[in-house]
């Protein structure tokens, strides 16, 4: 329960190779945990169960210079004619900020991003439909994902919540990372838009590799050896 107070997330292979115990026993441990009311249960592990994620209102001002200037950068891959898919989170609505009054094709599942550009006539706006999902105001559920998977675009700007050493992208919410495995599925190039504290951020699940990503587009402060690491993982990274 330290662990996961700690880091709001538990993983049954960590947690079994930290206490030197079977990942039997780890379950079996986590399942009367769940029964207590300690911790709801997911793949792979367990989250905390009063963890309440922080709203898009609150994190939209987290490193707001740096996903302003990641946004820019971002838009700056787009051209004219194009169709972008676009992702749940915040460094994604400064993406579409920059896009504004482009002619471009816009599928997203978010919906702060579908307010930023309702009002531009140059843009074609497409909404893959779905539940919602009102605390980070996106949508989600199979409708979304069947949805983005029947259609194509030219490139899936992603969000996540980390990139861990072994570089995998990784989301600490179930729902939104069958819709970013569907954008990546349904694109002809995948790029992450991630401020630098994410590499140092860990998350239970797993949403894709480094070498599913074409780019990762990202602020100064991503340390030389993380750098390497994806650009010999042949990932091409751009710094704003």
């Amino acid at each position: 329960m330290e662990l996961a107070v700690r880091a709001g997330v538990t993983e049954v292979k960590q947690l079994a190779t930290r206490f030197n115990v079977s990942e039997v026993t780890v379950r079996r441990d986590l399942d009367e945990l769940m029964l207590l009311g300690r911790v709801n249960r997911v793949r792979g592990g367990a989250v905390l169960a009063d963890a309440e994620e922080r709203p898009f209102t609150e994190t939209v001002i987290d490193h707001l210079p740096e996903k302003m200037r990641i946004g820019a950068a971002a838009a700056a891959l787009v051209e004219d004619g194009q169709t972008v898919m676009i992702d749940v989170g915040t460094t994604a609505l400064q993406l579409a900020r920059s896009l504004r009054d482009r002619e471009v094709t816009v599928v997203t599942t978010n919906l702060a991003v579908y307010e930023e550009l309702a009002g531009s006539q140059a843009t074609t706006l497409v909404l893959p439909g779905g539940e919602l999902r009102r605390n980070y105001r996106s949508l989600v559920g199979p409708i979304a994902e069947e949805n983005l998977r029947n259609m194509s675009a030219d490139v899936a700007f992603l969000g996540a919540s980390g990139i861990d050493r072994r570089l995998v992208v990784r989301d600490s919410t179930g729902v939104e990372v069958p819709i970013k495995r569907a954008m990546i599925a349904s694109a002809n190039r995948a790029v992450l838009l991630t401020d630098s504290s994410k590499f140092e951020t860990a998350a239970l699940l797993t949403v894709c590799q480094a070498a599913d990503l074409a780019a990762v587009v990202t602020d100064a402060g991503v340390s030389n050896e993380r750098r390497r690491a994806l650009e010999a993982a042949g990932v091409e990274v751009i710094v704003a």
